[in-house]
């Protein structure tokens, strides 16, 4: 079985990512909210199935073997939806996970999420949220990695990397990017680690290849 579920499918990321994923015939499921958004996965022959992180999800994780959490409340909604789903939508992603015995959990958080209270004020909820659902996963035991890219952009991709702040501009990375590394850590199952000692990659635009990054995390496992 190697099948990967994306939840919060029909965010920004994604998107990006479920197409990337279906372009390189990476076995995938988009988690979406309602029939509505259908159409557009549907269109690019993207399996889709039913789950709500503020709902009924279960349903969504029978015959995966990962997930990608990608979800994220957006910048329009208040600190009542980045509880239900920056946070104990995460939570439950990991606690399902557990239950149905996935291998791995890869979950986007932020780099602000190490310090909430240094952002700007409007963000602050969503980043202490992403610091809290960063610390349930490391304590839930199961396998994962954490991605924390910087400021997202809506620029082109053009899958280079860095982890190193100082290389990049303005601590920006394009959601193009993140897309194109998470689809890196999909495809390289042999990354992860439990607890404190599974991977956080810190993402940038810079100039190593998403390849050469990775190889970089595999000697280390």
């Amino acid at each position: 079985m190697r099948k990967t579920l994306i939840i919060g499918a029909n965010g920004k990321i994604g998107r990006q990512l479920c197409e990337k994923a279906q372009a390189a015939g990476e076995p995938i499921v988009a988690m979406i909210r309602s029939t509505d958004q259908q159409g557009w996965f549907h269109e690019r022959g993207i399996p889709t199935v039913m789950g709500d992180l503020e709902g009924e999800m279960r349903q969504a994780f029978y015959g995966c073997d990962q997930a990608v959490f990608v979800a994220g409340s957006g910048p329009h909604t208040g600190p009542d939806k980045t509880l239900t789903i920056d946070l104990h939508g995460a939570m439950r992603t990991a606690e399902l996970a557990a239950e149905f015995g996935l291998s791995r959990v890869i979950q986007v958080s932020s780099i602000r999420s190490e310090t909430p209270l240094a952002g700007p004020a409007a963000m602050r909820p969503y980043f202490a949220a992403k610091k809290a659902a960063d610390l349930c996963l490391a304590e839930s035991g199961l396998r994962h990695v954490i991605v924390k890219p910087g400021r997202l952009t809506e620029e082109a991709g053009n899958g280079k990397l860095t982890q190193d702040a100082e290389k990049s501009d303005e601590m920006q990375v394009s959601r193009a990017n993140v897309a194109e590394f998470l689809l890196g850590v999909m495809q390289a199952r042999e990354i992860g680690g439990r607890h404190r000692k599974a991977p956080v990659f810190t993402l940038f635009d810079g100039d190593q290849s998403v390849s050469s990054l990775l190889q970089d995390a595999a000697a280390t496992v």
